[in-house]
């Protein structure tokens, strides 16, 4: 795993930012796997900021996106559609024709499920994937478990994840229970993969993805077989 140390957030976002534009520019149909949350929200500030000088286009980029609470709407402002066009796609020309999150309205969330995995075969995988990492390991919602799905699946969530998302909503009991997510299978697919890591909260849940052997209980660690990865980080993760 290449390791990449920043000293604050924002160096963080910008040297993620340069590695999603170089891809962009060397590939310019590339596939991008996009994540939520508030790690990648200057990602997506500083793409917007190249796209608007006319450093980048991704007028041919097609995105998929890790995965979506269920059920939820996408006029749903807790939904990570609605992030994804406020946050990114409604400010650069990407088509939105070309923007793929799993559809978290589906009347069978299972049969969305396996529509959602034969789309990113058949995108022929994912160029470049980006990922944050969960504070007990989780990489999109592949939550700690004895066993861990390959595939696109529903899941349920953790309590703890259900408590880190809780601020996003009015009260914990309004946080959907479960999310459609590409399994460790899917992300696994993609070429490269960024992981993205801010503050001394994420401390504990890098340090054991770096130093633990691979675990289903950490999701995390199972990166480290992937060939092609990289962690940008703050430099208080590390220390």
């Amino acid at each position: 795993m290449n390791i990449v140390v920043c000293k604050d957030y924002e160096e963080m976002s910008l040297r993620a930012a340069h590695m999603v534009a170089a891809q962009v520019k060397e590939k310019p149909n590339s596939v991008l796997g996009l994540a939520t949350g508030s790690t990648p929200e200057g990602l997506y500030a500083d793409l917007i900021e190249m796209y608007k000088k006319g450093e980048v286009s991704f007028k041919n980029v097609t995105s998929v996106n890790l995965d979506e609470y269920y059920p939820i709407a996408p006029t749903n402002d807790q939904s990570y559609r609605y992030f994804m066009n406020t946050k990114f796609f409604d400010h650069v020309d990407i088509d939105k024709a070309n923007t793929n999150v799993p559809d978290g309205t589906a009347a069978d969330p299972v049969a969305e499920s396996k529509r959602y995995e034969q789309l990113v075969t058949d995108l022929g995988g994912i160029d470049l994937q980006i990922l944050g990492i969960g504070r007990n390991g989780h990489i999109g919602f592949n939550e700690p478990d004895t066993k861990l799905m390959l595939d696109t699946h529903v899941t349920a969530l953790t309590e703890s994840t259900i408590e880190a998302n809780a601020r996003f909503f009015a009260s914990a009991n309004d946080v959907p229970r479960k999310a459609l997510t590409m399994g460790m299978g899917s992300i696994f697919k993609a070429r490269k993969i960024i992981v993205m890591a801010s503050g001394s909260s994420k401390k504990g849940a890098v340090s054991a993805m770096l130093e633990r052997s691979v675990d289903t209980n950490f999701p995390a660690t199972m990166l480290n077989f992937h060939p092609d990865v990289t962690l940008i980080c703050t430099a208080d993760v590390l220390d």
